[in-house]
């Protein structure tokens, strides 16, 4: 957890103002009773008034101050906290961005939601509590037992007797919670993974009539968590019983032997009662270091997670020298590629080589599990090569920064993905600065302003989170659009036209032509009528490339792409 400390370099000031304030409230707090014995002593027992009323109005200045202090280090410990936890779910998120999706499959969505809110809540709680008490407590426990040794130091045996006890239930009952904590924030990744399953796949959960199965599913985890939360709460809920127990339990030990004391003409009234109040303190300081610990197991597990997140290297990072593409716009060159998912026995895409020019339309075609969507998936770098290259403008894209390869590449992905907000903030979210006739040009060619138009707001039209208040094809129309204002240089279009009726299929990709002239454009498609006019079409089978060329000699050469002609197109089509 101190690891995560270094994010309150911007707020150091504020830290130091807080630890002032708490040392100058905890003096005043310690200053008190030894006011009060002397009221008591001198005052009261001589009948002396205007010494109480002097020494009395010393104590309510004191007071006041020791307010003063504790409302101003209360506001600068919460603006510090909040301020911290800006910085650590921004550190996370920022991390999160530059994972490849290799190390997004290996921590989960589910998890990194849960370290980015809950965790870092967590963690901010505990620092709010640490600010105020770290400084306070210690000096209150150690001041306290000074200042009851001023005052009487035969009485301070009880101490001996008391604080070891109160330390060591402290230490049993917070050493059983620590791993519950571990384990309850485990607990809510898997309920917030099966949340997150069952409201994104609420269509799927309807279509097979698996409610009654989810809402098991959910109320499974959830009991687990809420078993496991209540072992915690029921170990941490012996901690204050016991510690008041113990308090109270001194608390007779110090009137008990006390008074034998004052009746013995050993000690006085006054110096009995400063002497009970800095027993409370010590008791009470105690009692906070335990309320800290309560929270800092489940917060040093929770750091623990974001840690973990923050030391993940990226796999894929930008070169230290990098190279600016030359002056070819759009050329690519796989040149023996070979890729691997991790773990997995056989590569997803082996010995790949092919080139691609700008004005030319390259196909992809292939059965299902062929590599084809891996292959486009490796020109914008989402995973790195086991060997090979792979060149842009004859650079390899290892060579070049993330942000300028990217910007050079339309990517339409498989599975239409869109934001909540409008319609134009969609298709804009492929070029920020797009001015309007940009985007309605772009939704023209994408065959999307016919049911953009019949939409009450139009462009302005609210699109819900995921897209779901639009249809399958709808929503890849708008992805098209998206890569379309973007005018890049190579345009990846990975089954993106699947969900289109064969006319709207036709529309678009005629309408594209025009539009792509003097780009580079990779086609990933599963029907034969997508691909029959491209310059090129790249045959894969089983991640390897079994055929390359047009159409016809496709036909005439390739068994493989014949299977898949005949599996989809008739004699007469074919011929």
């Amino acid at each position: 957890m101190i690891k995560l400390f270094r994010f309150l370099q911007p707020y150091r000031w504020y830290v130091a103002i807080v630890l002032v304030l708490v040392l100058l409230q905890s003096l005043s707090d310690l200053y008190l009773p030894t006011l009060m014995a002397d009221i008591v002593d001198t005052g009261i027992v001589k009948g002396d008034t205007n010494y109480i009323l002097r020494v009395g109005g010393f104590m309510l200045l004191i007071a006041i101050g020791g307010a003063i202090c504790t409302v101003i280090a209360s506001y600068f410990s919460s603006k510090t906290a909040v301020g911290f936890g800006q910085i650590v779910r921004a550190k996370i998120f920022n991390r999160v961005e530059q994972f490849s999706l290799h190390e997004f499959d290996k921590v989960g969505t589910a998890s990194l939601i849960t370290r980015t809110t809950n965790d870092t809540t967590q963690v901010q709680q505990v620092l709010i509590i640490m600010l105020r008490m770290m400084i306070s407590a210690p000096m209150m426990c150690i001041g306290g037992i000074i200042m009851a040794l001023s005052q009487d130091v035969q009485l301070s045996w009880i101490f001996v007797v008391s604080l070891p006890i109160i330390i060591l239930t402290i230490l049993i009952i917070t050493g059983r919670a620590i791993p519950l904590f571990k384990i309850m924030q485990a607990k809510i990744d898997k309920l917030n993974l099966i949340l997150d399953e069952g409201l994104t796949g609420v269509r799927v959960i309807r279509a097979f009539d698996r409610t009654e199965h989810e809402t098991r599913r959910f109320d499974v985890a959830n009991e687990d968590l809420t078993d496991t939360a209540i072992k915690v709460n029921r170990t941490i809920a012996a901690l204050m019983p016991v510690m008041m127990l113990l308090m109270n339990f001194t608390t007779i030990a110090i009137f008990w032997f006390g008074s034998i004391r004052i009746n013995n003409g050993d000690m006085q009234v006054g110096s009995l009662i400063a002497f009970l109040q800095y027993a409370m303190q010590i008791m009470f300081s105690l009692l906070m270091v335990s309320m800290m610990f309560v929270m800092l197991p489940r917060a040093s597990a929770s750091a623990t997670r974001i840690n973990e997140v923050l030391d993940i290297e990226p796999e894929i990072v930008d070169a230290a020298n990098t190279r600016l593409a030359q002056s070819k716009r759009g050329y690519v060159e796989f040149r023996h590629v070979t890729f691997s998912y991790p773990g997995a026995e056989q590569p997803a895409v082996y010995d790949a080589s092919f080139q691609a020019n700008p004005g030319e339309v390259t196909a992809i075609i292939g059965g299902t599990g062929a590599g084809k969507s891996t292959l486009v998936g490796l020109m914008p770098r989402f995973y790195d090569i086991d060997e090979g290259s792979i060149l842009i403008d004859g650079v390899d894209i290892r060579e070049m920064t993330q942000e300028h390869l990217r910007s050079k590449i339309g990517f339409v992905p498989q599975k239409a993905v869109l934001f909540s907000g409008t319609i134009k903030d969609n298709i804009r979210y492929g070029k920020e600065d797009a001015t309007d006739e940009e985007v309605e040009h772009a939704a023209r060619i994408a065959q999307a302003t016919e049911f953009i138009s019949g939409m009450k707001d139009g462009f302005d039209s609210i699109i819900a989170q995921g897209g779901n208040n639009v249809s399958g094809g709808q929503k890849q129309r708008l992805s098209i659009a998206r890569a379309l204002v973007r005018r890049p240089e190579i345009y990846i279009f990975d089954d993106s036209f699947s969900a289109l009726d064969f006319k709207t299929d036709a529309r678009l990709r005629a309408a594209l032509k025009d539009e792509t002239r003097t780009s580079t454009v990779f086609i990933v498609a599963q029907r034969v009528s997508t691909v029959m006019d491209a310059d090129r079409i790249i045959v894969l089978d089983e991640g390897k490339i079994v055929g390359i060329g047009n159409h016809r000699e496709l036909m005439d050469t390739n068994t493989v792409y014949r299977e898949i002609v005949s599996s989809q197109l008739s004699l007469e089509e074919i011929a």
